[in-house]
């Protein structure tokens, strides 16, 4: 949408610079949106979105991410109207270190995150001392010791917020597990398929990614009630503007929703609201 007035202004500046910028007249009343998002399953749903803006005189362009990092850094400086990839307890948290000025413009979906083993079938057979590989994003670590605890693998401190539950927050570790938590969430299946680590944390989207199916591959997951949705995040204010609200509204169509769980069988969970 930037990139729009940017051409009509050049388009219509005093120097006479018609050839710059975008090619739509100034009786185009088509709008460009450009939402940033991971490539699994975010891109490939927005893919389905495009034919419904399209009714609707929007231009659907969407930017590719392999990294959390990057989609709200472009965000914020205005290389993108939106993005959806990340869920709220992580945006909560982007806005907290990196003072992003940013709005929850709608819930999408929900990426239950699992528990992966080259070598054990079930969280019952993992060893004292055994290896856990998880993210370095310690937005996760809340998430990931959360369903560690609904396993019966560890007890966290009474009262802690499990949100933004720590390692420092284990108060009982009866199989004295061992948490490694130094890797990119990107490189998790990769480690995954090398046989490294006694069990890996792996969220869905790469997990999908990488060719495992969630519910089959996983020896433990989280189930569909995770408060952790995917969300539509825009700059404060952007949350108004009719093309986001499109956007939101096409993403929990029936259409999109039917195709997100047809499409993953479960393994990516629709939110209706």
């Amino acid at each position: 949408m930037k990139k729009w007035i940017a051409g009509v202004i050049a388009a219509t500046s005093i120097f006479g610079l018609a050839a710059c910028g975008s090619d739509k007249s100034s009786g185009d009343e088509s709008k460009e949106l450009v939402v940033g998002a991971s490539n699994v399953p975010h891109a490939e749903i927005l893919e389905k979105v495009k034919p419904i803006l399209e009714e609707k005189g929007i231009e659907l362009k969407i930017e590719t991410y392999q990294d959390y990092i990057l989609p709200n850094k472009d965000l914020d400086n205005g290389d993108l109207d939106a993005n959806y990839f990340q869920h709220i307890p992580y945006l909560e948290a982007q806005k907290e270190e990196h003072g992003y000025d940013f709005e929850n413009a709608g819930g999408i979906h929900i990426e239950p995150i699992g528990v992966y083993s080259q070598k054990y079938k079930s969280l019952e057979e993992l060893p004292e001392g055994a290896t856990i590989l998880m993210s370095n994003s310690v937005a996760d670590h809340g998430r990931i010791l959360t369903l560690l605890e609904e396993k019966g693998l560890i007890t966290l401190n009474e009262g802690v917020d499990k949100t933004k539950a720590t390692l420092d927050d284990i108060a009982k570790n009866p199989k004295k597990l061992q948490f490694d938590y130094e890797y990119e969430a990107a490189l998790l299946p990769q480690l995954y398929e090398n046989g490294e680590g006694d069990a890996v944390l792996i969220n869905s989207n790469y997990a999908i990614d990488s060719g495992l199916n969630p519910l089959k591959d996983s020896i433990a997951i989280e189930d569909k009630n995770s408060p952790y949705v995917n969300v539509i995040a825009v700059n404060k204010g952007d949350e108004n503007k009719e093309e986001v609200k499109a956007l939101v509204e096409a993403l929990r169509s029936k259409e999109i929703q039917d195709f997100i769980s047809e499409e993953w069988d479960g393994a990516v969970v629709p939110v209706s609201e």
